[in-house]
């Protein structure tokens, strides 16, 4: 598993405009990385509302927020627009972000392979990973109070 202080794995990923998004993107600034099951559910939807509402708290911290999951580019963007979510959302339609950042569920619900496990990342400006949370359970959500926590140690340079 991904820990505290090791280099965050790089990787580009599509948006819902369909333009690349990689990590060396947001060099030097903090990054929140939101990886979620599936767009539509009641549990993703929560969340990522919940960071929408909270949108102007992370950006005073410097960081700017990704969601990412293995839906299409085009479910994510008809997601994105009904939740009117500040923030992209990137496709891992092929699953190799998830594996990458060691959160996929090789077997998820009604028996579907290579789903997005719900988890939080904080990437420092530099590409270390500050954060970490990786949850087991669909209905847990990221403690968003631990990421801010995080968030207020690091500089806003």
């Amino acid at each position: 598993m991904l820990t505290p202080g090791q280099h965050a794995p790089s990787f580009s990923l599509y948006n819902t405009e369909k333009k690349q998004v990689s990590l060396s993107d947001f060099s030097g600034k903090n990054l929140i990385m939101l990886f979620f099951p599936m767009a539509f559910t009641s549990t993703c939807t929560a969340e990522l509302c919940q960071m929408r509402d909270d949108i102007a708290t992370y950006a005073g911290m410097n960081a700017d927020v990704v969601g990412i999951s293995v839906d299409s580019p085009w479910t994510l963007a008809k997601f994105r627009e009904e939740q009117h979510l500040p923030f992209d959302l990137l496709s891992d339609f092929n699953k190799e972000v998830s594996r990458a950042y060691e959160t996929i569920y090789e077997t998820y619900q009604l028996d579907l392979k290579g789903v997005s496990k719900r988890s939080a990342f904080v990437i420092d400006g530099d590409g270390i990973v500050r954060y970490a949370e990786v949850l087991e359970s669909v209905k847990d959500v990221p403690s968003f109070a631990n990421i801010q926590q995080v968030l207020s140690t690091l500089s806003n340079g």
